[in-house]
């Protein structure tokens, strides 16, 4: 797990839409629980700055971290992601968002640039130019975003004929054993029973682990799924560990974290 995960992690649990700045040794001691060194912590610290993810907030000889607005709007997506989406489509309406799109070869960069916001969003190729998603996914804003829209055409809320095999579909359109892969892995780490011996390391690495099998998920519709999909099962696990290791990371995160209200 990289440091920078880590980290997203720990301010988004305890710092975001609270107003609070974690203090640089705070920070050095958690993640050193999970493994991270002192130098690679600073150097992640420095880098998140140069990013627009961090602000420094200098108070006397110490030095207290904050979130910016771009990282508490990405903070804010995969809390979404989490627990509003979560891992299991089970309420699909039978809807499709359709987008194609056709650029010159003049502009590889771009068509780069957009399969991979696309596949991010939940979308998988079907042929040529055309990609699918379920549901009502904001197609057109991808594309305004990146300046293709006049290479874009979008239709929204498209239902398959009834002879279309829906299941062949998404077999075609998307890496079915890949996706599956990753809650697969993330089952054969946690799929335990043991309390860790650090509850707050844990808890923030099950969460950065977890957010990292679902946040290229595209939530395909589970009745047109393999009957053994793991991602319910995976939910699960994670959902109950997380339970358990909240109250007891609380405490260690109270007696090692140095915060700072916005106000202070």
């Amino acid at each position: 797990m990289q440091p920078q995960t880590l980290m997203l992690m720990l301010f988004g649990t305890y710092a975001l839409d609270r107003g609070a700045s974690l203090s640089a040794g705070g920070i050095i001691e958690v993640l050193g629980r999970a493994g991270v060194s002192t130098h690679a912590t600073r150097s992640t610290l420095s880098r998140m700055v140069g990013r627009d993810l961090l602000q420094r907030r200098p108070v006397g000889r110490k030095m207290y971290f904050g979130l910016t607005e771009r990282s508490t709007a990405i903070l804010h997506d995969g809390r979404a992601r989490i627990w509003q989406d979560g891992a299991v489509n089970d309420r699909w309406d039978g809807t499709w968002t359709l987008l194609s799109f056709s650029l010159p070869e003049s502009m590889q960069r771009e068509r780069h640039d957009l399969r991979s916001r696309l596949a991010w969003s939940g979308f998988g190729p079907v042929q040529g130019g055309l990609w699918i998603a379920p549901g009502d996914v904001p197609a057109q804003q991808i594309v305004a975003e990146l300046g293709l829209a006049a290479h874009a055409r979008v239709f929204r809320q498209a239902r398959a004929d009834d002879t279309t095999d829906i299941g062949a579909l998404i077999a075609d359109a998307y890496d079915l054993s890949e996706l599956a892969a990753r809650y697969e892995e993330f089952l054969t780490r946690w799929d335990r029973s043991e309390m860790p011996g650090d509850p707050l390391a844990a808890r923030l690495t099950l969460i950065a682990e977890w957010l990292e099998a679902i946040r290229r998920d595209p939530r395909l519709p589970v009745e047109h799924l393999p009957a053994d999909w793991p991602a319910g099962r995976a939910q699960k696990v994670f959902r109950d560990l997380e339970a358990a290791f909240r109250e007891p990371a609380q405490a260690v995160a109270d007696d090692l974290l140095d915060t700072l209200s916005s106000s202070g």
